[in-house]
């Protein structure tokens, strides 16, 4: 005789934020890889706009690369330059040319996004550990742990993509983390981040999924610009921006991290119903 059985329902509190870095954490606006990438590409004579970049954020660097590669303009472009469309070896080569581009810039997008600081003391405050995943490599990510620190914010489990062997959308930095972190089970974890790449990452490891506009890539202004341009441009910035991160499957949207704690409340009001992302 065969009987099913179904793990109990978990009605604790949550256990770790899985965070994002940049647009999520510091670099307001995601301004860092959008603008090496304007750079990398310009020099092979094949300008890429922003909208373009910006599609593909999240991912593992040389996967963005790949990925704005195969954009039907942008290979249609590089055949008229180059004759061909793009090959591996131009991913690859576009990808060398954009490390040691990102790695001297970094420290000047490293300020923590306001209110961030604050936030991550809270969240230990009601018991929550803190990791983080990002689509940099180790040692670009090494630059953002060490500036992080030095302004307050010092996460307990810092992971990049070679660690696990692959980028977002795959879950396995998510679950290493947990690992890491000793927390279980995943509906325990919530995943921060302002990319849809990030929302993927966390709704295909099991976790809640909190998106972030205002601070993040899909506004993609840096803190200063915000500011300047009109109310209404504002306003229809941050309405695309939720549009395309609801669309993607996030839980819930939110203008920044420092203003996710009272998603943080329902999350663990819906866990205690016994609920699951």
């Amino acid at each position: 005789m065969q009987h099913r059985v179904k793990r109990p329902s978990y009605r604790g509190r949550l256990q770790a934020a899985i965070v994002d870095w940049a647009g999520t954490t510091v670099d307001y606006g995601c301004q860092a890889p959008t603008a090496v990438l304007h750079e990398v590409f310009y020099g092979r004579g094949v300008p890429v706009s922003t909208s373009e970049i910006r599609q593909y954020m999240g991912l593992l660097k040389v996967d963005q690369i790949r990925a704005i590669c195969s954009v039907p303009r942008v290979s249609a472009a590089w055949r008229e330059v180059h004759g061909r469309v793009p090959s591996e070896q131009d991913v690859q080569t576009l990808f060398q040319d954009f490390i040691p581009r990102q790695l001297s810039c970094l420290d000047r997008y490293s300020d923590l996004i306001p209110g961030v600081a604050e936030t991550m003391m809270r969240l230990r405050e009601r018991g929550m550990k803190v990791g983080t995943t990002t689509g940099y490599t180790r040692p670009m990510l090494e630059i953002l742990v060490a500036k992080a620190a030095a302004q307050g914010y010092r996460p307990d489990s810092n992971l990049c993509p070679e660690d696990v062997g692959a980028g977002r959308p795959m879950p396995w930095m998510c679950y290493e983390n947990a690992i890491r972190l000793k927390v279980q089970p995943l509906e325990a974890c919530v995943k921060i981040g302002d990319t849809v790449s990030d929302v993927q990452e966390g709704l295909n490891a099991g976790m809640w999924t909190v998106a972030v506009t205002v601070t993040g890539n899909e506004v993609g202004l840096t803190q200063q610009e915000l500011i300047a341009i009109g109310d209404a441009e504002r306003q229809s910035r941050i309405i695309e921006a939720q549009r395309r991160l609801a669309a993607a499957g996030a839980h819930y949207v939110v203008d920044s991290v420092a203003e996710c704690e009272g998603v943080l409340d329902e999350i663990e009001s819906r866990l205690r119903e016994g609920e699951t992302p």
